[in-house]
């Protein structure tokens, strides 16, 4: 069975960091494009950040551009995103995601692009 798990969340301070990995089971993710989105309470999810399979091409949305970094260990079946800067706007509920799709630019940050989710974890930043 494909599964993908999010660990990594907490309460962090403004303008602290955390890393947030993304860990897959059941499946190789060299195959796959990763996206990370999240899902603050009464907002719809968006498009974060996405990985192409080989790690060549990254691609963020524009308020995340310069703060987060996302990566990827095939080797470890793991995708990371290295949140730094962070904003209370940036509070919600993160998500990984998989596609055979690819990702290499702005558009491929839309969700129904995407058929493979972990359960999330949540990011909270507060003073």
């Amino acid at each position: 069975q494909l599964q993908l798990k999010e660990s990594g969340g907490g309460l962090v301070q403004p303008g602290g960091s955390l890393r947030l990995s993304c860990a897959a089971s059941g499946f190789t993710l060299d195959y796959y494009a990763i996206g990370w989105f999240r899902q603050a309470p009464g907002k719809e999810r968006e498009g974060v950040s996405c990985i192409s399979s080989s790690g060549g091409t990254t691609v963020y949305a524009d308020s995340e551009k310069g703060r987060f970094t996302i990566s990827r260990e095939n080797a470890k079946n793991t995708v990371y995103l290295q949140m730094n800067g962070l904003e209370p706007e940036d509070a919600a509920v993160y998500f990984c995601a998989a596609t055979r799709n690819r990702c290499s630019w702005e558009h491929d940050l839309r969700a129904y692009r995407y058929d493979t989710w972990g359960q999330g974890t949540q990011v909270t930043v507060s003073s």
